[in-house]
């Protein structure tokens, strides 16, 4: 098991935040045209952004255990005996992401050795 280094997370993690916030984009251009013609409840652009965070690694990591951003790097992510993360390792990771945000869940880095969502969650990102 090859525990990826710290570059290699910054790589994905800018490639995966550039494809979120067009994500993000889309959805609260959508949104602010409905909430213009229709009446609908307005929602700030932060709150879309969490939701598309989650839902984006929810469903990468669920599926794939892989995000386009792991794809290009050929990383994966692995429980802590290295086998495939389950789906709730998956959740509790999106969770933590997107509550204890990008920033913030790096400090602990030189702390524990490893990102927030990955000590929480107790799983990797490994080399494929």
């Amino acid at each position: 098991m090859n525990l990826v280094g710290i570059g290699t997370r910054v790589i994905n993690f800018v490639v995966d935040f550039i494809l979120i916030l067009l994500l993000t984009y889309a959805a609260y251009t959508g949104w602010t045209f409905y909430v213009t013609y229709y009446n609908k409840t307005y929602f700030p652009f932060y709150d879309f952004l969490a939701a598309v965070t989650f839902l984006y690694y929810l469903f990468f990591e669920g599926i794939w255990r892989r995000t386009p951003g792991k794809w290009m790097s050929l990383t994966k992510v692995v429980s802590a005996e290295g086998k495939k993360a389950s789906f709730g390792q998956i959740v509790v990771r999106s969770i933590i992401r997107v509550v204890g945000i990008a920033l913030i869940d790096s400090l602990f880095l030189p702390i524990l050795g490893r990102t927030l969502h990955d000590y929480v969650s107790k799983t990797y990102v490994v080399e494929v």
